[in-house]
């Protein structure tokens, strides 16, 4: 099997794997507890909290633990909104590719009397620093753009927006899911105010994850209950989730700088290979983008027969987000880049991990020509364009 779905999850990696069942077995007292056992499990969380806290340049006192990064993202949206409310400013900027854990959190804050303006993306899948901010007015209370895109893999320029909302004194929020544990990424150098993050991205456990807030801002809860995590966080923590998942933080950070030429070298390959398959097109800029992310649209096929024929051949890829698989609908990131609906119907997603050898390229590379070959010979669209009956788009 290749494995080549990493955006959507990544395999647990074999210290953070040690580190969560040792913990399940030596240190399972409760961390609000004040007798040793469970002051010995106060001590791991510490710990944990400063470790994630150093890989992304940020305070321990800065960081919450979550149970992943949609919980981090409403918690980051909702806090900056109840901010912003309290002074009279209900205006909020964020783009119109984000993640749907952002997406859908605005939605509800547009029904509770805050106005949303989404930018609209280029084709490359990158948003200017100068669009946001034209964006920005007066009562703009946050500005919450994502780090990397879950799909397409584009980077953002997040220092230069995060500078022109440290300026216009607006909160920022970074969902940086995909971002933290491939690519550096600095709070204070890219002047974040929130930022989310989820351990399964970067070798992690899933269920736990990391909310980052600049020192002053003032979280609203979502979960209410105990004391834990300052009083932002009702819930016993998962001490082994979250020491797993600062040890494969560290890891991923230890390592970043060799995975991501590997990645990129690897990526580059993929993306030249896929490139000869006639009428197909790479979605999003070719540099500008994570070192493991390779999304393609092929015209004429169907996204969902192409997934499964792969599987049959022992290649394990998306057609874009997991956390919307099961919808018939398009891409709403492919749809938002200009791609219409018969071409964002037709894509593919390899996100490609670290292990991944230039054999297996190659062997992805030739099984997606078959697949996508195969699919068109008995398509009535392929067919159709090939007649000239409708024109190709690609």
């Amino acid at each position: 099997m290749i494995y080549a779905d990493n955006a959507a999850t990544t395999r647990m990696s074999d210290a953070a794997i040690h580190t969560m069942t040792a913990l399940m077995k030596e240190s399972w007292g409760n961390p609000s507890s004040l007798y040793a056992h469970g002051q010995n499990a106060r001590e791991v969380l510490e710990k944990a909290r400063g470790d994630v806290a150093a890989v992304i340049g940020a305070q321990p006192v800065e960081i919450y633990f979550t149970s992943g990064g949609s919980e981090a993202d409403n918690q980051a949206i909702r806090s900056a909104a109840a901010i912003g409310a309290k002074n009279g400013k209900r205006h909020i900027v964020s783009t119109a590719f984000e993640h749907h854990a952002v997406l859908h959190t605005l939605n509800r804050l547009e029904k509770e009397g805050f106005e949303v303006t989404l930018l609209d993306v280029h084709e490359n899948g990158i948003v200017t620093p100068d669009q946001v901010a034209a964006a920005i007015r007066e009562d703009t209370c946050l500005v919450t753009i994502m780090y990397a895109n879950n799909e397409i893999g584009t980077i953002q320029p997040i220092p230069e927006i995060g500078e022109i909302c440290r300026k216009k004194k607006v909160l920022f929020h970074v969902d940086a899911v995909q971002a933290v544990g491939h690519i550096p990424v600095d709070v204070e150098r890219d002047r974040i105010d929130l930022l989310s993050a989820s351990a399964h991205k970067f070798h992690g456990p899933k269920g736990v994850g990391f909310l980052y807030a600049r020192k002053g801002i003032r979280l609203t809860n979502l979960i209410e209950g105990g004391a834990q995590e300052r009083g932002k966080r009702a819930g016993t923590e998962n001490v082994p989730g979250i020491a797993a998942m600062a040890e494969a933080l560290r890891e991923a950070a230890a390592d970043m700088t060799e995975n991501a030429a590997h990645l990129t070298a690897m990526r580059d390959l993929l993306i030249a290979g896929l490139k000869e398959i006639p009428h197909g097109a790479l979605n999003g800029d070719a540099g500008h983008r994570l070192p493991g992310n390779v999304n393609f649209c092929f015209e004429g096929i169907e996204g969902e027969s192409l997934l499964l024929l792969l599987d049959d051949k022992g290649i394990c890829a998306s057609s874009g987000s997991a956390c919307t698989s099961g919808s018939l609908d398009p891409s709403h990131v492919l749809l938002a880049i200009g791609r219409v609906h018969d071409v964002a119907h037709g894509s593919l997603r390899l996100s490609i991990g670290e292990e991944i050898t230039e054999k297996e390229v190659e062997y992805i590379i030739q099984s997606v020509k078959e697949v996508v070959e195969y699919l068109r010979g008995f398509s009535p669209i392929w067919r159709d364009l090939m007649a000239g009956k409708k024109e190709f788009i690609l």
